[in-house]
């Protein structure tokens, strides 16, 4: 099995959790991640099995051996697709710049060219990663 295979297994029952694909991933040992992020609000333990389920029905582990991890894509993790992006305008995000730079503050429209941070526009191109920036009250 290989990641299109995957995707097109599960993308139907995660649109249906309201959910999205951000990544997927299969090592050369057939370990399966399958990393899913809500339109809105949060993933629950109940969308992640949801996908297992679906998984499990679509490949049978006694013909092909493989481990499967399906979780959000946390709050800690860099953005990698558009939707996380979008969905985050108006939050607070840390921008690390190539060359070391880190650039913070608040997620204001997104391109597939540049972000704009508070006022500045950052071109991707200078960009190393993005991650969203979590403050407990």
């Amino acid at each position: 099995m290989n990641k299109e295979q995957i995707i097109k297994a599960v993308e139907t029952a995660v649109a249906e959790r309201g959910c999205f694909l951000v990544e997927v991933t299969v090592s050369k040992e057939n370990d399966i991640e399958i990393v899913i992020e809500k339109e809105t609000g949060d993933v629950d333990w109940e969308d992640c099995a949801a996908i297992d389920r679906v998984m499990h029905e679509a490949f049978n582990q006694d013909e092909e051996d493989y481990a499967l991890t399906v979780s959000s894509a946390g709050l800690d993790r860099p953005f990698k697709v558009a939707k996380q992006f979008q969905k985050a305008i108006g939050t607070q995000v840390d921008v690390w710049m190539k060359g070391g730079k880190k650039v913070k503050g608040v997620l204001k429209a997104y391109t597939e060219e540049a972000i704009v941070v508070d006022d500045a526009t950052v071109p991707f191109s200078l960009i190393n990663s993005v991650r969203p920036i979590v403050e407990f009250k």
